[in-house]
């Protein structure tokens, strides 16, 4: 059934340190940096318009651009779970003018498939750990269960009968069912849909039993009371949703898979370029004219270092491995 495979070497450098990419470019000279920006910057989001990354990318583009004294230009890019978009990246000058805002599964594609044509931790510059979204265990309104430790039970005792379902293979929501099943011991087959929008339709008539999927594109569902929402992900409550209890305080301890959010560029830029970058992009997210906007999606925004995001790659990336293998995933 599994496919994944230790000695493939995109997967296996993914599970090395990331030493390596905790010191790119540091041996530039503070120098470069002097006049840079002095054109627009190319924002690639490597997924249609509509979705958390791109609604992310809205956000804080403007109010980038502002900070750095340019234009920063939005390029939805969207195919081959992402990796489209970010390969337009990894073959861009390292000059700081084309960047990449992408999701976890940054990290999770090449773990999955053998086609993915660039190595995440090796072939990228880590700019800014920008922060994280929980996400929310939804099933629809109707459904018996009321408590996620109800829903649990409920599947426990009638092995076959429920089934997740998935915006896509790969994501991390797709990753949180997989993990919920390992956890408690659940047979829930996964149905990957092609995006969040008719996964969660399917979900709201019932087609399909439950779905993991994060706050911005499943909270206007809970809102107008199409969905049931029966825990979050994150290690702490959504600020939007503060009576929901998380998956951890609801059966299953020390759960926490959220999904989380980067900045990077192509190998080997300057330091002084990426600093320049990254404290730019840091005082962006601390602006408090986007606070209520973040507050809306439960996003939480940490305008983490360079170095911080290259630690979390690859905490998550043996995290994330362990999943897959677990669980079998590979995309075709």
């Amino acid at each position: 059934m599994s496919e994944f495979n230790s000695t493939n070497p995109t997967r296996r450098k993914l599970l090395q340190s990331s030493a390596s990419i905790l010191g790119l470019g540091l041996a530039a000279p503070w120098v470069r940096a002097a006049g840079f920006p002095d054109s627009a910057i190319k924002l690639v989001v490597p997924f249609p318009p509509g979705g958390t990354v791109d609604t992310l990318a809205r956000i804080i583009s403007p109010a980038f651009g502002t900070q750095l004294g340019q234009q920063v230009i939005i390029e939805n890019k969207g195919g081959a779970g992402g990796t489209i978009g970010s390969n337009q990246v990894n073959q861009a000058s390292p000059n700081g003018y084309t960047l990449l805002l992408n999701a976890a599964n940054h990290i999770i594609t090449p773990l999955i498939s053998n086609a993915v044509p660039f190595d995440p931790v090796k072939d990228f510059t880590p700019i800014c750990y920008i922060g994280y979204v929980p996400q929310l265990v939804v099933v629809r309104a109707e459904f018996p269960a009321s408590t996620f430790e109800e829903f649990i039970k409920m599947v426990q005792s009638k092995p076959g009968q429920y089934n997740w379902a998935a915006s896509s293979i790969g994501t991390t929501g797709h990753l949180a069912e997989e993990l919920i099943n390992q956890r408690a011991g659940l047979k829930m087959p996964v149905i990957a849909y092609r995006g969040g929008g008719p996964a969660l339709t399917d979900v709201i008539a019932g087609h399909t039993t439950a779905m993991v999927e994060p706050v911005p594109s499943a909270i206007q569902h809970v809102k107008s009371g199409r969905l049931k929402v029966l825990a979050v992900t994150s290690a702490k409550r959504a600020s939007s949703l503060p009576q929901t209890p998380t998956v951890a305080e609801s059966g299953l301890p020390d759960f926490e898979l959220p999904s989380w959010y980067g900045v990077w560029g192509p190998a080997k830029m300057p330091a002084d370029v990426t600093q320049k970058l990254f404290q730019e992009l840091k005082r962006t997210l601390a602006l408090p004219a986007l606070k209520d906007r973040f507050a809306d999606l439960s996003f939480e925004a940490l305008g983490g270092s360079p170095e911080e995001l290259s630690k979390l790659m690859q905490t998550e990336s043996a995290k994330y491995a362990s999943i897959v293998k677990t669980a079998g995933i590979v995309m075709n």
